[in-house]
């Protein structure tokens, strides 16, 4: 029984995580079978690519260091970081060349998924082997819960940052600002698992995982006030051209659009989605070159054909 509680302990706690992600994604959510796929990703590719490679590199410094605890230590502390940040992220060089990928939420929300399922399973390991001493077992499942495997989130999604801050950037910039997230993931996992490997220092863990978190959650924010202006200062150029009422703009960029009575329910969800798209795409368009351009622009031409639909057969 203490395994299905486990897998339980495990398994609803990342989930109710990964959907508040998801949801705080309020403005361009992606769609939630990619953030899934992410989330399966770091569950058990990146879990199974992480065992396969600590256990090499484990073996290789085994050879210079002969001492079991110290052993013990560097792997915590180097090997555990360097092999499961690359391992989490190896999917995101996947998702970043979706053209839904385009900004620092997306790969927040996407690393996020990631840690999150590389915490989830990682978690339900930890939760068995100690299943034996129930007050130790509980224990585990509230640090781990609220800290360990928050950090696994925290870490890719800061990867994720990054590669979203720089999708429309030459490639020499790029391979400059994944190299910088990569290293920023590694520390943060790093000085985590640093902190709680002694006593004394794990005060200062918990302070700096914190800290961390704030500012994860103070960055998330800004990103998701920086969509809403991108869809107003993108959708006011719509209104100039009579595509979108003004009466509508302030509403399309803000919560308010998930209310009633400002335009026919019929329509509402298809016109927010399609508005919405339309403005990133237009920002999207101006950041690209060549066959993604041209990508781009037609899409926008598509939406604004299709605005223009719903807008005619409804009361406005």
């Amino acid at each position: 029984m203490l395994i299905i509680f486990s897998a339980l302990a495990a398994i609803i706690p990342m989930t109710i995580y990964l959907l508040l992600i998801w949801r705080f994604d309020k403005y361009d959510r992606e769609p939630f079978g990619m953030v899934l796929a992410n989330y399966l990703w770091g569950a058990i590719g990146a879990i199974f690519l992480a065992l396969i490679g600590s256990f090499i590199l484990t073996f290789i410094i085994s050879i210079f260091i002969k001492d079991e605890h110290s052993l013990g230590l560097f792997g915590a502390i180097a090997i555990a970081p360097f092999v499961e940040e690359i391992t989490k992220g190896l999917f995101l060089l996947i998702t970043i060349s979706s053209r839904k990928f385009d900004n620092i939420t997306d790969g927040i929300v996407y690393g996020g998924a990631i840690g999150l399922g590389f915490g989830m399973t990682e978690n339900f390991l930890y939760f068995v082997s100690n299943a034996d001493n129930l007050p130790n077992w509980i224990a585990i499942i509230i640090v781990r819960t609220l800290f360990s495997a928050v950090m696994h989130c925290v870490s890719t999604a800061t990867l994720g940052a990054f590669l979203g801050y720089s999708k429309f950037m030459s490639r020499g910039k790029r391979m400059f600002y994944a190299f910088i997230g990569l290293c920023f993931a590694m520390f943060i996992h790093a000085a985590w698992n640093s902190s709680v490997s002694f006593q004394s220092t794990a005060p200062l863990g918990f302070l700096f995982l914190f800290i961390t978190i704030i500012i994860f959650i103070t960055v998330f924010t800004t990103s998701i006030a920086r969509e809403r202006r991108i869809i107003f200062n993108e959708l006011s150029e719509e209104v100039s051209n009579g595509l979108i009422p003004s009466s509508h703009l302030n509403i399309l960029s803000s919560s308010l659009r998930e209310k009633t009575g400002w335009i026919s329910e019929n329509i509402r969800k298809d016109y927010i989605k399609s508005a919405t798209t339309l403005a990133f795409r237009k920002l999207q368009a101006k950041n690209s070159n060549g066959a993604s351009k041209v990508y781009y622009e037609n899409d926008i031409a598509n939406y604004r054909k299709f605005i223009s639909f719903l807008l005619s057969g409804s009361k406005v």
